[in-house]
């Protein structure tokens, strides 16, 4: 009778999760001067800020566009699907003393779940030098059903620095609920801090859909505009949009304690909520 003797088995090592993606975006633009110069193959005029740092990686692929005057023009073109969950992804961009810096996107972010169940994160750090202005342009972020972002906006601004900042967040794509999204951005000038929030929609954050907070709205932005001039000339206190209840974009704009101002929207959709953004950006 012939006997067989099982073959042992190796350990299977207990499954890795697959490591979300790590990737960091740096831009520095630098006040012109007098005469042409070049930077990363292109060239520009006397007084035209330039781009000694444009460093992409990862979703974000950084594209230079033609500049206005004596400002620089860069913008952000998703080079693929992120953030998604166990992503870890970072932009710091720089206008140093006396250039002028404008940041936009060819599209909207879409926070997306990943396979791991881990949460992404999503931090942007803007630093504007004296004499210098930065504008920070981008395109809604949409927070997809399933998703969890933690999103940090860090702005420092130097005494004389001039910064124009619109910030959009979209709660579910057309036809689905929301993710989970936490955000802060918080402004410094000169060290002093001018603003610092924290909000939270989607599962997890309790009464963010009641009528205390969005009201049944999906759709949230800000305006905020910092500078030297309002040091002398604080903005004035205006509401915007429609009535507080009729289902209409509606928010406020409102002077900081220091040389800044701030509009608040709530809207239906991203389409109204621009508008309202739009509205009181031209003043």
């Amino acid at each position: 009778m012939t006997r067989t003797v099982p073959r042992p088995v190796a350990p299977q090592a207990p499954a890795v999760p697959a490591a979300g993606l790590r990737a960091t975006a740096r831009i520095v633009a630098r006040a012109g001067h007098g005469g042409t110069s070049r930077s990363n193959g292109a060239e520009s005029g006397g007084g035209t800020s330039r781009l000694p740092v444009l460093e992409g990686g990862g979703p974000f692929a950084l594209r230079r566009v033609q500049s206005h005057a004596d400002q620089a023009r860069v913008c952000l073109v998703g080079a693929m699907s992120a953030p998604l969950g166990g992503d870890r992804l970072r932009i710091e961009a720089t206008a140093e003393a006396g250039a002028s810096l404008r940041i936009t996107a060819a599209a909207a972010t879409v926070a997306l779940p990943g396979r791991t169940g881990e949460l992404a994160t999503y931090d942007v750090h803007l630093t504007v030098g004296d004499g210098a202005r930065l504008e920070w342009l981008p395109e809604p972020l949409i927070s997809a059903e399933g998703s969890d972002l933690r999103m940090t906006t860090t702005i420092d601004l130097a005494p004389t620095a001039r910064l124009v900042f619109r910030e959009e967040q979209i709660l579910g794509r057309s036809g689905e609920h929301t993710g989970a999204l936490r955000s802060r951005l918080t402004v410094r000038q000169a060290g002093r801090v001018l603003l610092d929030q924290e909000t939270a929609y989607g599962p997890g954050a309790p009464g963010w859909d009641t009528s205390a907070v969005l009201g049944g709205h999906r759709a949230v932005g800000q305006f905020l505009v910092a500078g030297p001039e309002f040091t002398d000339r604080p903005a004035e206190v205006r509401l915007l949009g429609g009535a507080a209840g009729d289902g209409a974009a509606q928010g406020v704009l409102a002077p900081l304690a220091g040389p800044a101002a701030l509009a608040t929207v709530v809207a239906p959709d991203g389409l109204s909520l621009r508008r309202l953004l739009d509205q009181a950006a031209a003043g």
